[in-house]
């Protein structure tokens, strides 16, 4: 197989030793790739694994000890019976459906004493790695340069399907193809996916959750933010959809427990699956992000969630029902508040500036450079430019963050493949039985869901719409609420909540039992969501064109760029494959004259208790053990508590509930946030300041001990001492 220009310079670093790589604890690196690109560094910071310990493909090694947790998330597995840890905000969703005012999970946890009590999660699945492979030459072995993206696409697209259908084993693995460097390299990805997942432990919230919205990105944090799940397989041992004859997973390895704790400088290893990072993003990318795209996200968000906190405030059912769409969105939307502070505090602009004008320069010394790559920052500067004009960007994220926060605006979209039922012309049992999947989908939608609340927050919409977005790129359902509703957008969200059969679960019943073309194109809810949709296409369409040239000009920088400095080792953006990051157990110093310590401790949880806000409860409990120090053996050399801790590794959204290990492969926390001062992040790592707050595994311990008493999951975990 041919070697791609990335492999090249793995090996070529590797001859040099390394010696102008990037700090070892920035950058998120593919497992297979660690023998020949990091080990040594790995080596010298404290690790004791060998590589083949570390990734192996054909024997038991850490990876197969860590899954991808529904797509959203990383656990890893912590037994010999399929038990897996990950964060209490990665298992929230899961806990806020088995939650009822009967049995309110959120509020007093769950503990599961034996293996029948464990329960099962519909749609949750978690993926094991199985192997991955460079598959470049073989995806781009038709592609020509003259082709068009879309051309391009189209070849791209096919090879794909054919390196997927050569590793599926017949449905046996899942199997992804995904491009790396903006598309100038692409990697397959075979995996092993397990549907039975069953909730097995998860703390109050009050543990879970501590320190809530107000805690959320920040240092210090008390928060023991984990759930336990466990994987079961068949009776074979394979995967097999839920069903009570399963049985817990055996899995190929999993992680013992360090009870050590940590001290600055230890080593510190984080694997998991990062979802999405842009570290290649240009300045004209960080001109977009901090005039258009975030004030977008944080206006609109702001708004529903102020909404939202309102009603949950008011009532225990509407708080259950809505406690994961809030967290949710509160996560995001503080993400890029911090987002923002970060890239102006930073200069991440004028940074970004100063490599593009040095990536210029290195352009305009050379003929076939400036033939290849001449005019690939104009044309991103064009498009953006193009965007800037239209409001494309402010439009797209009024509209995502709409229909991420109201649960109604998704539900027309999500029903309209009636439409196309109805129109086949199915009759009496027959179209009932085509209508059943949306029976179901009505009870899902309807178990997490407050007509008043979702009212509300569809006017807000509209407002926002009304007030931010030209009136000539308005969805055209505003000429129907400036026709029949004088332009009130309070009187039209009423009226819909009123007539709508997609508003409620009795109308949306009665509704499937004598369906109605003709009723459901003329809802209000319908009308609502699909001018929307279709003012979004349309935009889309029209820029289609602006999308095609920016995809083409980033790859060219990208490609360029790593050319420009063949001494520098680039890593891969995250795009939720598997990536191992490393560094060391850090303190900070966030601003002159304020130092931040590496841990927290129990009694930190007991200065911020407040019995008045519900983001600062401390369980009577959990204040009775810190108050008597009953830490048993989960204390430190000091008889402390360890809550939380920070190290300087490389992670983002989807890293959360990711193992943190030892120079050992030993677990000794599971990581949860990043923190404030580099929430820019994503964007661009900043070595002083960026740190991931994980929490210390001797807290989980502690809680699932003295708190749950829950010996019966502690009896699988295997501990290791120095």
């Amino acid at each position: 197989m041919k070697k791609t220009f990335f492999t090249l310079i793995l090996i070529a670093m590797i001859s040099a030793g390394l010696r102008a790589g990037n700090p070892p604890d920035e950058g998120m690196w593919l497992p297979m790739f660690v023998e020949r690109l990091n080990y040594v560094d790995m080596q010298k910071m404290g690790l004791k694994l060998s590589p083949q310990e570390i990734y192996d493909i054909n024997h038991s090694s850490l990876k197969d000890a860590i899954v991808n947790l529904g797509g959203f998330c990383t656990a890893e597995v912590v037994s010999d019976k399929g038990l897996l840890f990950t964060n209490h905000h990665c298992g929230y969703d899961a806990i806020q459906k088995h939650s009822s005012l009967e049995h309110d999970y959120l509020t007093d946890g769950f503990w599961a004493r034996s293996l029948s009590e464990e329960l099962p999660n519909e749609g949750l699945s978690v993926s094991f790695l199985v192997k991955m492979d460079d598959v470049t030459s073989r995806v781009l072995e038709k592609v020509k340069p003259e082709m068009s993206e879309s051309e391009r696409s189209a070849a791209i697209g096919k090879a794909v399907e054919m390196l997927k259908q050569e590793e599926a084993a017949d449905g046996k693995y899942e199997v992804s193809v995904k491009g790396f460097y903006n598309g100038n390299e692409y990697y397959r990805f075979v995996y092993e996916v397990y549907e039975d997942i069953r909730l097995v432990g998860a703390p109050p919230s009050a543990i879970g959750k501590f320190g809530g919205d107000t805690d959320n990105w920040m240092w210090p944090r008390h928060t023991g933010d984990f759930s336990i799940f466990r994987v079961y397989s068949g009776p074979d041992g394979k995967p097999a959809p839920y069903s009570k004859e399963n049985i817990p997973l055996k899995p190929k390895h999993f992680l013992k427990i360090s009870v050590d704790g940590v001290e600055r400088g230890d080593y510190a290893m984080i694997w998991g699956y990062p979802g999405q990072t842009d570290r290649y993003r240009t300045s004209h990318g960080i001109q977009a992000t901090l005039g258009e795209i975030n004030p977008a996200i944080i206006k609109v968000g702001g708004k529903i969630l102020e909404i939202m906190k309102s009603d949950m405030d008011k009532s225990d059912d509407v708080r259950i029902k809505y406690a994961s769409n809030y967290a949710g969105l509160a996560n995001f939307w503080k993400n890029k508040i911090g987002e923002s502070r970060g890239l102006k505090r930073l200069d991440v602009y004028d940074k970004k500036k100063a490599i593009e004008d040095k990536f210029s320069a290195w352009v305009m010394a050379d003929e076939s450079r400036k033939a290849m790559y001449g005019s690939a920052l104009q044309d991103i500067s064009d498009v953006y430019s193009a965007y800037s004009a239209s409001k494309y960007n402010t439009k797209l994220w009024y509209l995502q963050i709409s229909f991420f926060g109201s649960q109604m605006m998704q539900f027309p979209m999500q029903t309209q493949g009636i439409i196309n039922i109805l129109k086949s012309g199915q009759k009496g049992e027959e179209l009932q039985a085509s209508l059943a999947p949306f029976y179901e989908m009505g009870k899902g939608q309807f178990k997490n869901y407050n007509p008043a609340t979702e009212e509300k927050i569809v006017a807000a919409i509209l407002e926002m719409y009304r007030q931010d977005i030209p009136a000539d790129a308005l969805p055209d359902i505003f000429n129907l609420i400036d026709r029949k509703f004088k332009g009130d957008v309070h009187l039209f969200a009423k009226k819909m909540f009123e007539t709508s059969v997609l508003t409620t679960p009795e109308k949306y019943e009665a509704f499937l039992a004598k369906p109605s073309i003709k009723v459901f194109e003329n809802d209000l809810a319908y009308k609502l969501t699909n001018s929307f949709y279709n003012s979004f296409m349309t935009q889309n369409m029209s820029m289609t064109q602006n999308g095609e040239k920016l995809k083409k000009a980033q790859r060219l920088f990208v490609d360029g760029l790593r050319k420009s400095n063949p001494e520098k080792v680039y890593y891969p953006d995250a795009n939720s494959t598997m990536r191992v990051t490393f560094g060391k157990v850090l303190d900070y110093y966030p601003a002159d004259a304020v130092h931040y310590d590496y841990v927290t401790y129990a009694e930190g949880i007991l200065e911020k208790e407040d019995p008045t806000n519900d983001e600062f409860i401390v369980p009577a409990r959990l204040k009775e053990i810190i108050e008597t120090k009953d830490f048993g053996k989960w204390a430190d050399k000091n008889g402390r508590m360890v809550v939380c801790f920070l190290s300087h590794n490389d992670i983002t959204g989807g890293n959360s509930g990711s193992p943190v290990l030892n120079g050992n492969g030993d677990l000794i926390g599971i990581a949860f946030d990043g923190n404030w001062e580099a929430m820019s992040g994503d964007i661009a790592f900043e070595t002083e300041l960026q740190r991931t707050i994980s929490v210390d595994i001797r807290y989980v311990m502690l809680i699932i001990d003295k708190y749950a008493n829950a010996q019966n999951i502690l009896e699988e975990l295997r501990f290791v001492k120095k």
